[in-house]
């Protein structure tokens, strides 16, 4: 059983039907539109065509927006390009400030440059040209000074190592994507460029104030700032994107591996899906077959904890996408066999609250009865993600009457999410999770599973709402 979740970016080599099917039926679970490369228009088709599909193959399907979020670059290099010795003095200022005293970048984002103080880095997102500040001048512009030797040209990504300034996550631009978004029914959203829980808390409240239904945000840690924030951000997001790309600029390359078990163990001792992205089968851009390295950074992450590993260009422009996705999902099995193999269930610290508890004793429960599966019946498929959390060798079911809970669901690893009918008559959480093993065809007569739910009280109870019951049950 496939535990890993695998999220596939969808552009030109993959956004017809027929491929949107293959790279599902592949194991792509999450498909994500890139806003940055188009807007509400450009995937009206595109999301119908998922649903369609979500319909013909009986599988959920999550459809994730991705926001621009504000990205920031230099304006237009009066020259061709500009070629950079390192020890160079250049200006940085706003293209109406331009000055030939000395190389001039133009870069029309003052709130950033107003923040800029002598000793900040700043480096090409491309990673190749590296800058300190070394003066702010009277007239507003910043002298810089080259730390090595590139060339510059015109837009390029600029990034700020560890510097926090008060540019918002969301542009306007974003706003108006995320509404169109909500129009037209994304699963879940995520947003670029966060720095701190603030700029979560923003997109939560826009979501809310526009949706009647529960959209998670993703958030996606590109800043060493957020990184530096990452306690904060957790508690206000539903999901976590270690998006190693710009990461790679900000942070320094060599300590790129251990941010990722960081950002990875927090989201796990958080109960909230991680997915891992960027470049992690890049060479199936244009071949057919991963390399050495890759295959292992796959594998890695999986046994690092990520719930789901995540393509890019590789099937939004690739010419393999559904067979990238197949590879990936060889690679995660593999990695998944091995946990297994090592697989150790720790016990909660004492400052974990009652429902990490019941995750961890179900598990326990499922080891020591040597169960088939666990059913887990949650509304909001809270307790599914502890469990998830554990990473139990068991099957997974999350049995919910709520469609967002479902598509959420999906980003869990180990998660099977299965949506059930609100019963007319019985309302029993643990009935229901009975009758589901009793019909379903993968369990087998004698088969030991372990189930969580809530026991029913009836409506007008005050008793607190939530998974309190755990049950071992044998078909």
């Amino acid at each position: 059983m496939n535990k890993t979740k695998i999220v596939a970016t969808l552009g030109p080599s993959s956004n017809s039907p027929e491929k949107i099917k293959a790279l599902a039926l592949a194991g792509a679970r999450i498909f994500r539109l890139n806003f940055s490369h188009g807007s509400a228009k450009d995937f009206v088709e595109i999301i119908k065509s998922i649903r369609a599909i979500e319909e013909e193959i009986g599988i959920p399907l999550t459809i994730m927006q991705d926001l621009s979020g504000p990205k920031i670059r230099l304006g237009e290099i009066k020259e061709d390009s500009i070629h950079v010795e390192q020890g160079m003095q250049l200006l940085l200022g706003t293209t109406a400030q331009y000055s030939d005293e000395m190389p001039y970048l133009p870069f029309d984002h003052e709130i950033v440059l107003d923040s800029l103080v002598p000793g900040d880095r700043l480096v090409l997102a491309d990673g190749g040209l590296e800058f300190i500040v070394v003066e702010r001048r009277a007239d507003s512009r910043i002298v810089l000074q080259a730390k090595n030797s590139g060339l510059v040209t015109s837009r390029k990504g600029l990034a700020l190592p560890g510097k926090t300034t008060r540019m918002r996550a969301l542009t306007e631009k974003d706003k108006k994507d995320l509404l169109d978004g909500l129009r037209l029914g994304v699963d879940a959203v995520a947003m670029s460029y966060v720095q701190t829980a603030d700029d979560v808390r923003e997109a939560k409240e826009l979501i809310a104030s526009h949706s009647l239904r529960f959209v998670p945000v993703c958030v996606k840690l590109e800043r060493e700032a957020a990184v530096n924030n990452l306690p904060g951000i957790l508690a206000e997001a539903d999901i976590v994107m270690v998006a190693r790309g710009d990461l790679g600029v900000e942070c320094p390359l060599p300590k790129l591996p251990s941010i990722q078990k960081q950002i990875i163990k927090a989201c796990n001792n958080a109960s909230k899906p991680v997915i891992v992205a960027t470049q992690m089968l890049l060479s199936m851009v244009n071949s057919p077959s991963p390399t050495r390295a890759e295959t292992t950074d796959v594998a890695n992450a999986v046994l690092d904890g990520a719930d789901c590993v995540m393509l890019s260009e590789e099937t939004a422009m690739g010419h393999f996408p559904v067979e990238t996705v197949q590879y990936m999902r060889r690679i995660t099995d593999e990695a998944e066999r091995i946990l297994d193999e090592r697989h150790r269930l720790d016990e909660p610290g004492e400052s974990r609250g009652i429902p990490s508890f019941l995750a961890y004793s179900a598990c326990l429960l499922a080891q020591k009865a040597r169960a088939s599966a666990i059913v887990i019946h949650s509304l909001s498929g809270a307790s599914a993600r502890k469990v998830a959390s554990c990473r139990p060798p068991q099957r997974i079911y999350a049995l919910t009457t709520e469609k967002t809970s479902v598509k959420y669901l999906n980003y869990s690893w180990g998660v099977t999410p299965v949506l059930v009918d609100e019963p007319e008559v019985e309302p029993s959480h643990l009935y229901r999770s009975e009758d589901f093993i009793r019909h379903n065809p993968e369990f087998r007569k004698g088969d030991c599973v372990i189930i969580t739910a809530g026991q029913y009280r009836g409506v007008s109870s005050s008793s607190p709402k939530g998974t309190n019951l755990i049950k071992v049950f044998w078909k």
